[in-house]
């Protein structure tokens, strides 16, 4: 029996090691994570606005709405006359769901896991001259639900189902009295993502047509 126990002891105190080193290696990495998130935002400034020539309007305008559609975004409104175009707010992807786009850059990628985060995309096409410049805005929100009673089957009130296209949150009747979404500003990184994939979406389409 004492033999039995001072094996057991001896165990223990091997593998107690391993599972703090362990530890603080996963540590590590989420630090890693996190300061390289903040890195990439201190480094990214206001997504440049993009120019493109010899293009109509409402061509610019179906580019965009493809451009945002195969995002997974879902157009809210559209005005050709005015050039502006808003999507619906669009929960940030979570990590499971490989074939978004959404999360540019370790720290945005980190806050749609760790939080309920949803980003909703305007654009504003602006004649200048014969050209047309593009700009592109990213409003970024996180939610904020009240605290209820400290108890544990009131862990599963909260959950979210989601599809290739659709993200849903289903809540407690009181969270959803209570809740609300904090502005937390805006999300350069996807904006200037959205814009290069417009250019290169005009500029394939231009290479088309001359070829056609």
């Amino acid at each position: 029996m004492q033999k039995r126990k001072t094996k057991q002891d001896t165990r223990l105190k091997t593998q107690n090691p391993r599972h703090i080193t362990f530890i603080c290696g996963l540590w590590s990495v989420v630090c890693g994570l996190l300061l390289a998130g903040c890195a990439e935002q201190q480094q990214y400034g206001a997504a440049k606005p993009i120019r493109v020539e010899n293009i109509d309007k409402l061509q610019v305008m179906e580019a965009v709405e493809d451009v945002l559609v195969k995002m997974h975004f879902t157009i809210d409104k559209a005005n050709a006359d005015d050039g502006f175009i808003r999507t619906k707010p669009l929960l940030g992807a979570q990590f499971f769901e490989l074939w978004r786009s959404d999360n540019v850059g370790t720290g945005n990628w980190l806050s749609s896991n760790l939080h309920s985060i949803r980003r909703i995309v305007e654009l504003n096409i602006n004649e200048q001259d014969k050209d047309l410049d593009i700009n592109c805005d990213v409003k970024i929100y996180r939610l904020s639900l009240p605290e209820r009673e400290n108890r544990s089957a009131h862990a599963y009130d909260l959950f979210s189902t989601s599809s290739s296209t659709v993200q849903r949150i289903q809540l407690h009747p009181e969270q959803k009295a209570d809740m609300a979404w904090i502005d937390l500003g805006k999300d350069e990184q996807l904006a200037a993502e959205i814009l290069k994939r417009i250019e290169q979406q005009i500029v394939s389409g231009q290479r088309t047509s001359k070829k056609i």
